[in-house]
């Protein structure tokens, strides 16, 4: 369902180190991680958050980058109805064959999964973009996200911002150093590069979209920024949240 929105880019085209980097990562945990995101679909409320946020309508096509096993795909589909499109976009074979038997399992005919990379969009356009976590996983994701801004007049990204409660940090940074070949963050520092990319990914809306909002999860550990329209209109004023 998703050809007329694809590109069709050869994942060859982007950083060949990442993209073997992050689909081995991915791929050693597939099921386990599977399990995880579903146990903790619900913890702390991040992923409904990032839906409501899109602001999506019945009958919109949304994206979701790095879809994983597709534990946010069944609220997506119901925000935008049966009359709308959701698009999985993985760069993990092994991820996306855990969310497309998912998707058949549940009779979804327009939920659509591609094989692609985030940083070289396989889609022209949509009206929403999401992407949980993902950010993180790239070098600059000021471009990545500012190239997300073209494709759709929302964009929702949820990152680690490493602050508020010592003891999540220090979970965060245990998670961060067991994974540090995925996320390539074998400086000293992880949570300071986590930081980084987080803010990055901030200044991306901000600089790209006309209205930002910010609302804070789990003892402040996890950020969503929402953008909207772009920046080619006037901007009004943001706001944060904690939750």
């Amino acid at each position: 369902m998703a050809e007329d929105l694809a590109r069709g880019t050869p994942c060859a085209a982007v950083s060949r180190a990442r993209a073997r980097r992050i689909q081995r990562g991915y791929a050693e945990w597939a099921r386990v991680y599977d399990w995880f995101a579903r146990a903790t679909a619900s913890v702390g409320g991040v992923r409904a958050g990032c839906v409501r946020a899109l602001d999506l309508d019945p009958g919109d096509t949304v994206v979701e980058f790095g879809c994983g096993p597709g534990v946010n795909l069944p609220a997506l589909r119901e925000a935008v109805g049966p009359t709308g499109r959701v698009v999985g976009v993985d760069l993990t074979r092994a991820m996306l064959d855990r969310a497309r038997g998912l998707v058949e399992r549940r009779g979804w005919e327009n939920v659509s999964l591609v094989q692609g990379d985030a940083t070289e969009p396989p889609i022209r356009t949509a009206d929403g973009v999401l992407a949980t976590f993902v950010t993180s996983l790239f070098p600059d994701p000021y471009a990545v996200v500012s190239a997300w801004c073209d494709l759709a007049d929302s964009v929702v990204v949820a990152g680690f911002s490493p602050r508020g409660s010592r003891p999540a940090n220090a979970a965060l940074w245990a998670f961060v150093r067991l994974n540090a070949r995925l996320f390539d963050a074998r400086s000293e520092n992880p949570l300071g590069l986590l930081a980084e990319r987080t803010a990055a990914s901030r200044r991306a809306l901000d600089d790209r979209t006309r209205r930002v909002t910010v609302e804070r999860y789990l003892f402040g550990t996890v950020s969503v920024f929402a953008g909207h329209g772009s920046d080619d209109r006037e901007r009004s004023g943001g706001a944060e949240h904690n939750v």
